[in-house]
């Protein structure tokens, strides 16, 4: 499983460069597309990833009100609210259905982070659509390399 990691990340890398080159649209971040590929058989970690990523933009959005941000400060402001918030969900945000428990968890630590930076430069639609469409390419990708071994 950790090549397809490393394989996943390298190919997010390139299809996010891509993107970036030729339509002028990040996905994320660079490295984004390729841990969402991995994911995408979740489809519950994928939506609460892209959730704590706007939470987290219209958290720092808020913040701006009161505090100067911007630059550098902005950046690792968004990357630190949205581990935080990250953090919390993937601690304490869990339910039980029926027999079954529910735990909602978020793809990585700075993910949410990395989209909310992109949410504030490029716009929400644009990002998520880019990073999805992005991750369903490396996902394929993965999958033609793999014969199949990511979807186990």
């Amino acid at each position: 499983m950790e090549h397809l990691i490393q394989i996943s990340i390298g190919l997010g890398l390139f299809v996010s460069l891509m993107f970036s080159e030729f339509l002028g649209l990040a996905a994320g971040g660079m490295v984004v597309p390729g841990y969402f590929a991995l994911n995408l058989g979740d489809p519950a970690m994928v939506a609460m990833t892209l959730a704590v990523g706007i939470l987290t933009y219209l958290v720092v959005r808020f913040m701006m009100f009161f505090m100067v941000v911007y630059g550098r400060r902005r950046t690792v402001l968004m990357i630190l609210v949205g581990f935080l918030i990250g953090s919390f969900v993937r601690n304490f945000i869990s339910f039980e259905v029926s027999a079954y428990e529910i735990d909602l968890t978020v793809i990585g630590f700075i993910i949410p982070g990395l989209i909310a930076i992109w949410i504030d430069r490029q716009g929400l639609v644009e990002t998520a659509s880019t990073l999805l469409i992005s991750s369903v390419i490396v996902r394929m990708a993965l999958i033609l390399i793999s014969g199949g071994e990511v979807l186990g």
